[in-house]
């Protein structure tokens, strides 16, 4: 089944812990710090693949993981890296954040491969820590935590020429007769359930690509009928074709036909009518007498380029053809490409404010983010631990704060209920 849209979970890896560990071996006096660093966590790449032409690999899968980065071990050695996770997609797919529906990446043109989400750094061994004064420390840096975001998958298909219009208006046909493409074609609404994609080969040389829509009808931009569904896979296209059935079997005015869809398409997306539309009046071999008249009723109404043609016997399609091409060539350059408005790396920066406030007791709090996380891989009870925490709080400018706030020597200091009395 084709699939242009899914919902999924990515998590990058967890980086693995910095090790604590002495060295101590027969004959070796002062063996020292030797605990190693940890293991990166893995990254979630998005790459485009030829081999895929829709989302229905994360249509039965939720959720997406990179492997998490190996701790550090004795003698200095280094934790394994977490293994990458690549989610191949078709070109065209959107990345969005899922709550805010911001764009994270679009993997189309230069973007065939993007790094979303990176693994977690590997924490830092004690063998870092070890200086003059400090030659035995007893804690080492824990890895950086894993990234979880929900995402949503769009796939927005990439074709210079969009065929749109009514159920039965005779897209198939017409992509039938002008490519290798082989549509289900039958008198039934809706024959066609799925975007299907044709190359055009010209005469001269050169082609271009073709996409049948699936059929549009009133009130498809609220969700009526398969329009909603594929009114996404119009937004790429160059030039669109609109498809109007004139045998007046199934619908007796072309006129309302077309300003009918062209309002499901305004409620889409305003943009669509700006883009270059030639009207193609198809079935016209069913009404000789009257098709020219009806051609430029429809030209003089909407002021878009406007051709009779019959799908089936080739009738005028030479000429709607001819104007595609020329539409494309001044349209060449042009290319919809979307703009990221989302950053994961920002989005998941570490928080390094940080509060200082006084309660009513007249004692300081210290607060943060920062602090708490620092506070959860250092032994306070440790005299060298505490001199490690102590070189945090001067690092981090929460020193220099407490003074700036008039703290003196015997003030008390709480930190998320850790206590201590201040001495410059």
């Amino acid at each position: 089944m084709f699939a242009d849209r899914a919902r999924i979970i990515i998590q990058s890896g967890k980086g693995g812990n910095g090790h604590v560990s002495f060295r101590r071996e027969k004959y070796v006096p002062a063996g020292g710090p030797d605990g190693g660093d940890g293991g990166r966590g893995g990254d979630i790449i998005f790459e485009v693949s030829d081999r895929v032409n829709n989302l229905s690999d994360y249509r039965q899968r939720r959720k997406f993981a990179a492997t998490d980065g190996q701790e550090g071990g004795k003698k200095k050695c280094h934790g394994k890296d977490g293994q990458d996770l690549v989610l191949y997609v078709p070109q065209g797919t959107v990345v969005k954040e899922a709550q805010t529906g911001q764009v994270i990446c679009d993997m189309s043109g230069d973007n065939k491969r993007v790094i979303v989400l990176k693994g977690g750094k590997g924490g830092i061994g004690n063998m870092h820590f070890a200086t003059s004064t400090m030659q035995a420390p007893k804690y080492a840096k824990p890895g950086g935590e894993a990234k979880s975001l929900e995402v949503i998958l769009e796939l927005k298909l990439l074709a210079d020429v969009g065929l749109v219009g009514y159920p039965n208006a005779g897209k198939s046909t017409l992509l039938s007769r002008l490519s290798n493409a082989k549509p289900e074609i039958a008198d039934y609404p809706f024959t066609t359930l799925n975007p299907i994609l044709g190359v055009v080969d010209l005469p001269g040389g050169g082609s271009f690509v073709m996409a049948d829509i699936p059929g549009i009808i009133e009130g498809a931009s609220e969700g009526v009928g398969l329009g909603l569904e594929f009114l996404r896979h119009i937004e790429r296209c160059k030039v669109l074709i609109h498809m109007v059935d004139i045998s007046g079997v199934v619908r007796e005015d072309p006129v309302k036909d077309i300003t009918d869809i062209n309002l499901e398409m305004a409620s889409y997306s305003k943009e669509l009518l700006d883009k270059p539309v030639i009207i193609a009046l198809n079935k016209a071999d069913t009404r000789p007498d009257d098709a020219e008249e009806l051609r430029k009723k429809v030209e003089d109404t909407f002021h878009r380029k406007t051709f009779t043609i019959s799908a089936v016997t080739g009738q005028g399609v030479k000429e709607l053809v001819s104007e595609v091409v020329k539409e494309l060539d001044e349209y060449k350059d042009t290319s919809v490409i979307y703009q990221s408005n989302f950053n994961p790396d920002e989005f998941f920066k570490e928080d390094d404010s940080f509060t200082v406030t006084v309660n009513k007791d007249g004692e300081y709090e210290v607060e943060g983010p920062k602090v708490l996380k620092m506070l959860g891989f250092t032994n306070l009870d440790s005299e060298k631990g505490f001199a490690f925490f102590q070189k945090f709080l001067k690092e981090q400018g929460i020193l220099k704060r407490l003074e700036e706030m008039g703290i003196t020597d015997g003030d008390t200091v709480r930190v998320y209920g850790h206590v201590f009395e201040y001495y410059k």
